[in-house]
């Protein structure tokens, strides 16, 4: 993913992008200018201008850009048993990739939120945002329905997993931002686990 890439940007629109991340975990969204992202980027806000007219346009591309980069890091090994697929893509979805980067992990968090509410006035936003929401709940429904299949999950709608487990993680992060609280995700965590061996794992597998 270029924002936490090492070495140069691989062209300009790389660049901006990689600025405007930077500009928006430092300033947040109310407080993000063009000037404020200009001085993120190692070249001349005449070309910052020259790709993007305003901040909105400039953003709704950053948005893209950044979901399409989320939706590659939730990859999972299809090879990889769907109980521990799932485990997986919890963790990652609560607490972000492993490796470390260099940008607080808050910030971005928090400057997310701050784009999610304005998806409800954008359109554009909005659509985004549902792709990405769409896109992941494929994902939980694929590996719930292949967990179904192998006998390993009782045979439940893959919908109301999906729903239950997004929803679940969706307001830990919520709520790990607005009272800046890192047990908030952890709490969560070990409630989906329980979720997942009391109701979602076949009897077989209890008595095992």
């Amino acid at each position: 993913m270029g924002l936490h890439g090492d070495g140069e940007p691989a062209d300009t629109e790389e660049a901006i992008m990689q600025a405007t991340y930077r500009a928006l975990c430092n300033h947040g969204y109310t407080n993000l200018t063009m000037q404020a992202i200009a001085d993120e980027f190692d070249k001349t806000k005449g070309v910052l201008h020259y790709h993007y007219d305003t901040k909105e346009g400039l953003l709704v591309a950053f948005l893209e850009y950044l979901l399409d980069a989320f939706e590659r890091s939730i990859v999972v090994d299809e090879t990889v048993p769907p109980d521990e697929r799932l485990e997986a893509l919890i963790d990652r979805l609560l607490f972000g990739p492993p490796e470390r980067t260099e940008v607080d992990q808050w910030e971005l968090t928090t400057a997310m939120l701050e784009i999610r509410s304005e998806a409800p006035h954008n359109a554009e936003f909005r659509r985004q945002w549902e792709r990405n929401y769409e896109t992941v709940e494929a994902t939980v429904i694929a590996i719930v329905e292949d967990g179904i299949e192998q006998g390993l999950f009782r045979d439940v709608d893959p919908e109301h997993v999906a729903t239950l487990v997004l929803t679940a993680i969706n307001g830990a992060r919520i709520y790990q931002v607005t009272l800046q609280r890192d047990d908030v995700a952890e709490t969560a965590r070990a409630s989906l686990d329980s979720i997942v061996r009391d109701w979602l794992e076949a009897p077989e597998r209890d008595e095992e």
